[in-house]
């Protein structure tokens, strides 16, 4: 049996480091750390999210608040909530929620936020710095990803990393991030991705194996080496009559037959998505950190 990378046991280490931190912050400066989650529209997994991230930072003492906005909001309403929420001090991080309605620009939303309040790592500048290593914030996954990994005993460092997927949510800064010399890091990158031909050929040769294509069961047991460490991003629905909802989530990867093979999995749900959140609360952590100019957390 393979060694389940619990991303809920990982992360309640993490917020419970991230309390004492914020609490350490309060007792100093009188700053509660502040995330504002903007909400548009009732996609209803997003409201999951939100609802999710609200109690993770009600856990470690910050001040969360979710403006939520109708289906049918402009793009000028959009732009004009966060350009109050840049300049509102009680929030340190701002975090649109995606995916936006059709109607909005999500590239326009994205570069509208303060970088400085980009606690979800993805504005332009805060992706440029971070490609020359010197961002504050990780990505939100990525940076959890990481996380999961070296707080279970997996340093990548020396291995073979390989990122099936080239989001720019994941697999893209992951990528960047486990190729820097740096803790936790230091890894020989290899992504896959839709061109990517006898992509099984690439991914037996992992030692460390991310699935973040957003296809369920995509990898399979013949794609993954003996004892690679596999980190599973995927969330899909798919369904299941036998449940109350009519549905069940599964991953990117064959959980059943790929754990028969290797040494590690991180199961779906329960693995990167907790991780995902105590992330989030590190940066935001960090932001307020940087705003009263206390040492930064190394959390």
């Amino acid at each position: 049996m393979p060694i389940i990378l619990d991303g809920k046991v990982t992360a309640a280490v993490v917020r419970d480091e991230v309390r004492l931190a914020v609490n350490k912050l309060k007792v100093s400066t009188g700053i509660t750390p502040g995330l504002a989650a903007v909400l548009v529209g009732n996609d209803p997994a997003s409201a999951v999210y939100v609802r999710n991230k609200e109690r993770a930072c009600a856990a470690t003492g910050m001040y969360a608040e979710t403006i939520r906005l109708p289906e049918l909001s402009t793009q000028d309403e959009l732009l004009s909530v966060i350009r109050e929420l840049n300049e509102d001090e009680q929030f340190h991080g701002i975090l649109v929620q995606l995916p936006l309605p059709k109607h909005i620009n999500e590239g326009m939303t994205l570069r509208s936020v303060n970088p400085g309040k980009d606690v979800d790592c993805i504005h332009p500048v805060n992706v440029g710095l971070l490609s020359q290593g010197q961002s504050h914030f990780l990505p939100a996954t990525p940076g959890g990803i990481e996380k999961l990994l070296v707080r279970n005993g997996y340093d990548p460092s020396g291995k073979h990393v390989v990122v099936c997927g080239r989001s720019n949510i994941v697999g893209k800064p992951l990528a960047i991030m486990m190729a820097q010399k740096r803790k936790g890091a230091n890894a020989t990158v290899t992504v896959c991705h839709t061109g990517t031909q006898n992509m099984s050929y690439i991914t037996a040769q992992a030692d460390i194996l991310v699935a973040a294509v957003g296809f369920p069961n995509a990898i399979t047991a013949d794609m993954v080496s003996s004892g690679a460490i596999v980190i599973d991003v995927g969330i899909n629905r798919v369904e299941d009559k036998t449940r109350k909802t009519g549905y069940r989530l599964i991953g990117d990867v064959d959980f059943d037959n790929v754990s028969d093979k290797v040494m590690a999995i991180s199961p779906v749900p329960g693995g990167v998505g907790p991780m995902t959140i105590a992330q989030l609360l590190v940066n935001t952590l960090t932001s307020a950190q940087l705003v009263t100019g206390e040492k930064l957390n190394s959390i």
